[in-house]
């Protein structure tokens, strides 16, 4: 599919994150992340020529998937909103559904660990909607895989994190998310 028409990325990024430190972080971390998500998606259609993965929204969706930071209590990433940070994805599908952006919205909100089971949001108390954050279309999955390769702290924004390292802290929230995570780099990374 074409690029979606009119969208500025960085324009819509601005607008929600308004602070220019917060707005800088988010936009380093979000091409990074755009940046790693490409050269997944193109390794994996070497290997799989006749997979369809819709580049142009792969890159848009990337660099929009962090918009809900900004309305999230996180000082360490320069966050000074007022929710939870765990509700980044979903605060961040309500800004890009208002946008008109329902496509971009589910990836947004289905980026964030390995995915989050309806299960585990009830097990766990999560201050989330009670429904799955899965990632299910491919360019969701390889949005999801590219953002654990960077973090948004400051002073590691531009360190490329390896998969082990990325399993390992994954590793925190139990056996259920190394296997996701263990899934989605067979069946994503080379």
């Amino acid at each position: 599919m074409p690029p979606t028409p009119d969208l500025d990325a960085f324009e819509l990024l601005g607008r929600h994150c308004r602070e220019r430190d917060l707005f800088e972080l988010v936009a380093i971390h979000s091409v990074l992340v755009a940046r790693k998500a490409q050269e997944i998606a193109r390794a994996r259609l070497e290997r799989r020529p006749a997979e369809a993965i819709d580049l142009d929204f792969l890159a848009e969706a990337s660099l929009l998937h962090d918009i809900g930071v900004a309305r999230c209590n996180a000082p360490e990433i320069l966050c000074r909103g007022t929710e939870p940070y765990i509700r980044h994805g979903v605060l961040g599908r309500e800004i890009l559904e208002s946008e008109g952006l329902p496509r971009h919205a589910l990836a947004c909100e289905r980026h964030t660990g390995a995915g989050i089971t309806r299960e585990e949001v009830l097990e766990q108390g999560l201050p989330l909607p009670d429904r799955d954050y899965m990632p299910v279309s491919i360019e969701e999955k390889i949005i999801c895989v590219a953002d654990k390769f960077y973090s948004k702290t400051p002073a590691r924004i531009w360190d490329e994190r390896s998969p082990d390292a990325i399993r390992s802290d994954l590793a925190r929230w139990g056996p259920r998310v190394v296997e996701r995570w263990d899934a989605l780099c067979r069946d994503l990374l080379p």
